[in-house]
């Protein structure tokens, strides 16, 4: 064998398998089909299984909230707004209570294609994600059902982790959800600017408009603020005015655009300039006051819940009339507090002033002062419940004595015209709880005054006797069911209960004067109209219910006196008022207090002025207030009732009280003296003297009763039957009070109990004698008891 090398044989066949040589150079940096294919296969699941993990952890949460507070809205009776309470201003409606061109208007600014589009468009975050990242402005780039996801849902900070979830949530809520569902809960969301969460706290703040009165113009203006509160506010910053018009025109060019609005008419639009940022919906002024007095009263009567209330969405509507509050405001300023000069008098700042009107009927409460200012004066002052109101709880003693058919010491029928002793601090008879002898105003006596003149000018000593022949305990539950609560401070069964010592308010006391007034049937006063919860549901309303709380003769006979008072008495300033009216005046111990209550047929107006110092909140006497030396009820308090019945009542047919009286009430006693001056003989004709409907006095004939102690129908001047003299001393004795010449002699006069002549003898032979019990007492002069 050769050991030469040995070619290689040629040929197809190979000998051993040799290595394949690997890829070289670029190609080796290029995946293949086949690892492209397997990474986007892996890719797709891993997407695939992040989107599934993702929708399965991430749960629909509750509410946030922000998102769940809203406000109260307190409304008059006709509608309009009195304030809006609540840490966030928002109030929710219904999609049907948002006008279509509001809707729409939102949807062009927005989301266009809401209707049609799913829940997320990755198209437009990626396209709004590119644009940010560019510099061409921050956008959005969500759907108005991630909008709605964030601002219900989530916060606002702007984190992968929440863009994330606010993916996931939306397409879940976008499969459990209408898309009117979510467009009413993305409306009712929103920030508009101006402290305004939602499209109908937003029609408020802008253009003092309810949501469903939205027009396509200002909708247009209200959606263009969506996408920049501030910036878009043009009455805040009048320099950005073009660039809002710009967003307000784009918003009207994409209504036209889906078929929302008529080319024709959005021409024809001018921009709607929002009116200014007002703070009507705050408290101050009046609102603050009725906010509380209405709060205080659901939550007291437990209408609605105090935590269900602070967390807002009722709609709250109040039986107060927006003219009527306006009239009572203006008529305290110009009766009051337009009076003052706080820098030149120091009484002048402790002044405040309260009222409520009610209608009697109804029990509606139409009107109430509290104070001048509530961010100023926190105190509503019309249900304030620490002022003693005086005198204007006579005509409760009245009335009690009247239903309870009540009698004098001496056994006399207590009506109008019965006659008392008016002796200034004379001692009350009867009361077994110690010695009470009240003084009556500037310590005056008036000696013999029928009920009717010790109403109209107020007399203390004939009223705590009169408690004491009633029974003060009958007083305090006549009190209470005119309308006075049992739980009043100082409402206790004593002769002092006659003066006024209970610290009542003037809703209170406008309550009991409207049962006087409705014929003695009393029903609870009633300050809500309605309420509806996050604009649906309706809140029940406990039923008002009435009862009879002293009969018609005794609340129709107590109106009758009150009469008197403006007609006769010390409340002539309620004249003024050009009506029918009745009422009281009444002035607190060392005048801290004046009040007046009256009333016509139609509205019953309680006003008291109050003394407080501003520093100490004590109460304060009001000497020198105005000026004046005094003020007294028949002063301010029923100057202001006067302006305000006028005005409140003014184009309303004028309507007179239809009264029902106690037998013989119609009829007025002539008229009795001062303590300080003899009397002259009394008519002899048999005549009495009436009120006329206008408060005139009439003549009507007598029945000889005498009841103003002056034998009206007993002895004549001719002679026939003796001329009647006037008695001697007071000291008693036989004929003492004063016979008539020519009969028998007259019976021992008496000055203890109710009256002095109690059993004065009717005297003389005439035909008409009188009946003896309130006779023969010409000429007499009461001795004071604490002499």
């Amino acid at each position: 064998m050769s050991d030469e090398p040995q070619p290689q044989q040629s040929g197809r066949g190979r000998g051993p398998r040799e290595p394949r040589r690997g890829r070289t150079g670029w190609r080796r940096a290029v995946p293949t089909w086949r690892m492209t294919l397997s990474a986007l296969l892996l890719g797709a699941l891993l997407l695939l299984g992040v989107f599934l993990l993702g929708y399965t952890l991430v749960q629909i949460p509750p509410a946030n909230a922000l998102a769940t507070k809203q406000a109260n809205v307190y409304l008059y009776a006709d509608g309009s707004v009195i304030a809006r309470d609540g840490e966030v201003n928002r109030e929710n409606v219904g999609l049907g209570r948002i006008s279509e061109d509001a809707q729409h208007a939102v949807l062009a600014a927005e989301d266009r294609d809401f209707y049609t589009e799913s829940a997320v468009d990755p198209q437009a975050m990626i396209r709004a994600a590119w644009n940010t990242a560019t510099g061409k402005g921050k956008q959005s780039g969500s759907t108005i059902t991630q909008q709605y996801v964030k601002n219900y849902y989530l916060r606002q900070e702007q984190t992968v982790t929440r863009k994330v979830k606010e993916f996931f949530i939306a397409i879940k809520l976008d499969r459990e959800q209408s898309k009117d569902k979510i467009l009413e809960g993305y409306l009712n969301t929103s920030y508009f600017g101006r402290n305004a969460y939602g499209i109908q706290a937003a029609a408020h703040a802008y253009y003092g408009v309810d949501a469903q009165d939205l027009d396509a113009g200002r909708a247009a203006y209200l959606a263009a603020l969506v996408n920049a509160p501030s910036q878009y506010d043009v009455v805040a910053h009048p320099e950005n005015r073009p660039a809002a018009e710009s967003r307000w025109n784009y918003v009207l060019d994409g209504m036209v655009e889906k078929g929302w609005l008529d080319a024709a008419e959005r021409a024809g639009l001018v921009f709607p300039a929002p009116r200014g940022n007002t703070n009507s919906t705050g408290m101050s002024g009046q609102r603050g006051y009725i906010v509380q007095i209405m709060k205080d009263h659901l939550t007291g009567n437990g209408i609605v819940g105090e935590e269900e209330l602070d967390a807002g969405g009722y709609r709250i509507t109040t039986t107060l009339q927006k003219d009527k509050q306006d009239a009572f405001v203006d008529s305290v300023n110009d009766n009051l507090m337009d009076r003052l000069d706080p820098e030149e008098r120091e009484v002048d700042t402790y002044v405040r002033a309260g009222g409520t009107a009610v209608e009697p009927r109804t029990g509606k409460v139409r009107a109430m002062y509290n104070g001048i200012d509530y961010v100023k004066q926190y105190t509503p002052n019309a249900t304030r419940r620490d002022y003693q109101v005086g005198s204007i709880f006579k005509p409760f003693v009245f009335a009690s004595a009247v239903e309870n058919g009540s009698s004098t010491q001496g056994g006399r029928p207590i009506t109008p015209n019965t006659v008392y002793d008016g002796t200034n601090k004379r001692p009350v008879e009867g009361w077994p709880g110690g010695r009470y002898a009240p003084a009556n105003e500037d310590d005056r006596s008036y000696g013999r005054i029928t009920v009717r003149e010790a109403t109209d000018k107020s007399v203390n000593a004939v009223y705590a006797q009169m408690a004491v022949d009633v029974g003060s305990d009958k007083v305090q539950q006549t009190a209470i069911g005119l309308g006075i609560p049992s739980t009043t401070p100082e409402l206790t069964p004593s002769p002092s209960i006659a003066l006024g010592v209970a610290t009542a308010s003037t809703l209170d006391m406008a309550e009991a004067y409207a049962t006087l007034a409705n014929h003695g049937v009393h029903g609870d006063p009633v300050l809500i109209e309605k309420i509806t919860k996050d604009g649906k549901e309706t809140v029940p309303l406990p039923e008002r219910k009435t009862r009879r709380a002293v009969s018609r003769e005794a609340a129709d006979t107590t109106t009758a006196v009150l009469r008197g008072v403006v007609q006769n008495g010390t409340a002539a300033a309620a004249l003024a008022a050009g009506r029918p009216a009745a009422g009281k005046t009444g002035t607190a111990e060392e005048d801290k207090a004046a009040w007046f209550a009256g009333y016509t047929p139609e509205l019953v107006t309680v006003v008291a002025v109050m003394g407080q110092n501003p520093d100490t909140a004590a109460q304060e006497k009001l000497y020198g207030a105005m000026g004046m030396p005094r003020v007294n009820g028949g002063g301010a308090p029923a100057e202001i009732w006067a302006q305000f019945t006028r005005d409140a009542l003014e184009g309303e047919p004028v309507s007179d009280f239809d009264l029902d009286l106690q037998a013989g009430a119609e009829r007025t006693a002539p008229p009795t003296a001062d303590s300080s001056s003899l009397p002259s003989a009394a008519p002899g004709d048999g005549t009495s003297r009436t009120p006329g409907p206008d408060g005139s006095a009439s003549l009507s004939p007598g029945d000889g009763t005498g009841e103003n102690g002056n034998s009206t129908g007993g002895a004549t001047s001719d002679g026939t039957n003796g001329d009647t003299t006037a008695g001697g001393g007071t000291d008693g004795g036989t004929g003492q009070t004063g016979g008539t010449t020519g009969g028998p002699t007259g019976t021992t006069g008496d000055t203890d109990g109710d009256g002095p002549g109690e059993t004065g003898g009717a005297g003389g032979t005439g035909e008409d004698t009188g009946t003896g019990d309130r006779g023969g007492l010409t000429g007499f002069i009461p001795r004071p008891r604490d002499d």
